[in-house]
């Protein structure tokens, strides 16, 4: 994890389930009478990867060794009825793609099959045939890729040695990736509101979304906001502005009466995350007049930011895509911050992004910053605004977006936070350097089919975006 998750203990991070990862190990069963030594071998092999699955912050359901295509049904109705967010094959020495195709076939789960040899190399001085098939892992690995492509199934491996820390590093990464896909799979995104008017490529096909990461859309209107504010008490109302004061730093401009309607704003919006069972939530109503919806949306900012530090992006302008960006990038732990273009500055060679309203204040660079505002500019209302710059250092841009068809797309591209003068309107904002002329950069940025919002996260993580897209079946595209 590389967020500040101990940003304070009551914005405790919200976890619908652990990603659930299947695993069998297998080997060719003809050899264990023809070389006894052979079987007890790879089994301590099988030990070892089951330990190190356990490890991780990940359920793991351990379907046992095969060394028959019988077997291999078995253990592929042990993992079906899992359900599995990932299912990983060890192919501890030769064994026939008839014993790894059904488990594949039967989970309907995407499978990442490994091969860890036991050592570096053989000593080949003293091997005999037993002790070489433990090292024949790779043997069926193009075997089994075949028919995987010719069978229409994705083909992913890694293959390396036992205690080889950098191929544990891909392993792990492909578990990250299973963790967005069981994130998405099962998350919960709130709609509330409408369209910021005009703006085209924020318009989501909500099936599409539905059917491409298995998601629930709950659609909700300002309304059910409001009758849990009106319910919000006094004694919650100070309540929530001392966490307020504990989590930011005040800016004299915060005027006491907006403070505390924001907060109230802030109680009301956790009881509708809690009474709808949401992961996500995007809104927007443009309000008129100072009626109580334009107070509302205008009083949105703070909530959605606590909420969003705990792992719920709550975001503005009805921006679904870039919420579900968010949450994909928070199941990585890597925070995800709602982010859009703001200037270029061509002395620097950087980008300046960030966005006025939500952020996701554990990759702050330090204490973030409430601040007044008698102005949301594009939208009507006033009130309090979260200001703070993103950690310097590695960072990923992660957006969704479109392409002709509907078909959704995982962009990502790999930047450093940079120091320098930063705007204070009450704006998330950050340097960027991309390594490259920064027009340069936004005109290829813009290219690939993301919209206007994105998630900002820490460390460079496209490598796990890519991985994510292959689970989840979407294309990727890195800038």
């Amino acid at each position: 994890m590389t967020e500040n998750t101990a940003l304070h203990p009551a914005l405790v991070p919200f976890e619908r389930r652990k990603t659930r990862i299947g695993l069998v190990s297998g080997g060719l069963g003809t050899y264990w009478p023809q070389f006894p030594d052979l079987l007890p071998q790879l089994k301590l092999s099988a030990a070892y990867i089951t330990d190190r699955f356990n490890q991780l912050d990940a359920e793991v359901v351990d379907a046992g060794f095969v060394s028959d295509a019988p077997e291999s049904l078995v253990a592929a109705e042990k993992l079906r009825v899992a359900d599995c967010d990932l299912i990983v094959i060890f192919l501890s020495t030769y064994l026939t793609s008839s014993m790894v195709l059904p488990i594949a076939q039967r989970t309907k789960t995407p499978v990442l099959v490994i091969d860890l040899q036991p050592t570096e190399a053989m000593d080949h001085a003293n091997f005999d045939t037993g002790k070489w098939l433990a090292y024949c892992g790779q043997c069926p690995v193009p075997e089994v890729a075949n028919v995987f492509r010719r069978a229409g199934i994705p083909f992913r491996s890694v293959s390396g040695y036992l205690k080889q820390e950098s191929a544990w590093q891909r392993i792990e990464q492909w578990v990250h990736a299973a963790g967005v896909k069981a994130r998405l799979n099962n998350a919960r995104h709130g709609l509330m509101g409408h369209l910021y008017p005009g703006m085209l490529d924020v318009s989501a096909d909500l099936t599409t979304v539905s059917t491409t990461f298995g998601s629930h859309i709950e659609i909700l209107e300002f309304d059910d906001l409001r009758v849990r504010v009106d319910q919000v008490t006094e004694a919650e109302v100070a309540e929530r502005m001392a966490l307020a004061r504990d989590v930011f730093t005040l800016d004299e401009s915060v005027n006491d009466e907006d403070f505390a309607w924001g907060a109230r704003v802030s109680v009301g919006l956790d009881r509708l995350v809690d009474d709808f069972d949401l992961d996500s939530l995007a809104y927007y109503h443009r309000g008129l007049g100072g009626e109580l919806h334009e107070r509302l949306g205008a009083g949105m900012i703070l909530g959605a930011s606590l909420l969003t530090a705990r792992g719920i992006p709550a975001v503005g302008e009805y921006e679904l895509r870039a919420s579900i960006a968010m949450l994909a990038s928070h199941a990585l732990g890597a925070g995800g911050s709602f982010t859009e273009i703001q200037a270029l500055n061509f002395f620097d060679n950087v980008v300046e992004m960030g966005h006025d309203g939500p952020a996701h204040l554990a990759i702050s660079a330090q204490e973030p910053l409430l601040r007044g505002l008698g102005v949301f500019h594009g939208k009507r209302g006033y009130g309090v605004s979260v200001e703070f710059d993103v950690k310097q250092g590695p960072v990923t841009l992660f957006g969704v977006g479109q392409d002709p068809g509907g078909a959704y797309v995982f962009v990502a591209s790999q930047g450093e936070v940079v120091p320098g003068p930063l705007l204070a309107i009450g704006n998330t904002t950050s340097r960027v350097d991309f390594g490259c002329d920064p027009g340069e950069w936004v005109d290829e940025w813009s290219a690939t089919g993301t919209g206007h919002h994105w998630s900002l996260a820490v460390g460079h993580r496209a490598a796990d975006f890519r991985a994510a897209a292959s689970l989840l079946g979407v294309e990727f595209r890195q800038v």
